[in-house]
Formats: C-alpha cells, structure tokens, sequence
C-alpha cells in the first residue's frame, strides 16, 4: 500500500491488522502533517494557547469589596456598560496611566 495515494487509514477488522499496516506506514502521519500545512490546516499550539489563556483569566479575577460593586454597578449603568466591561475599561485606562507615568519619571 503506498502512503501517498492514501487520504486516511483504511478500515482494520482488528486491533492486529491496523497495527499492522502502521508498522508498514509510518511515513503516513508525516504525510497528513504537510498536507495539512500546505493547506493551512495545522495549528500551533492551539490547545496549549487556549488553556494559557483560561489560566491567565482565571489567575486574573479579581474579589472586590460589595462597596466598590455597588458604585462600580452604578456608574457603569450611568455609561450604558455592563460592569464588567467598566471594570476592564477603567483598569485599562489605570494601567496606561502608571505605566506611563513610571516611564516619564525613569526618563527624568
């Protein structure tokens, strides 16, 4: 059987068979990697991206005094935003803040 007349393995009757024609194919899988990187197909790292990120936005959330939520309720209201996005916008706008002022004060 030659590997690259092959789209996909072939149906095994047993266990035995398909390992078998593994043994004889090995080259098989390699094939189906270029083929899915000259179409585009091949992800890198897409799984290990995706749980980097879930972690990261676990590790991020952030336990807020009830005070703070019920002002933070408000005044988003007041914009038209659900909290979270408040929340993440006025953290956004913080940050830049400091870290520009951190960087004008190293430049001095």
């Amino acid at each position: 059987m030659a590997t690259e007349k092959l789209t996909r393995p072939p149906r095994f009757a047993s266990e035995r068979e398909e390992a078998e024609w593994w043994d004889a194919n090995p080259d098989f899988i390699l094939q189906e990697f270029d083929r899915a990187k000259a179409e585009g197909r091949l992800g890198h790292g897409i799984v290990k991206r995706r749980m980097e990120a879930f972690q990261a936005a676990k590790e991020a959330a952030l336990n807020l005094d009830a005070a703070d939520v019920v002002l933070a309720n408000r005044l988003a209201e007041r914009k038209g935003l659900e909290r979270e996005a408040y929340l993440r916008e006025l953290l956004h706008a913080a940050l830049l803040k400091e870290a520009e002022s951190l960087d004008q004060s190293s430049a001095a």
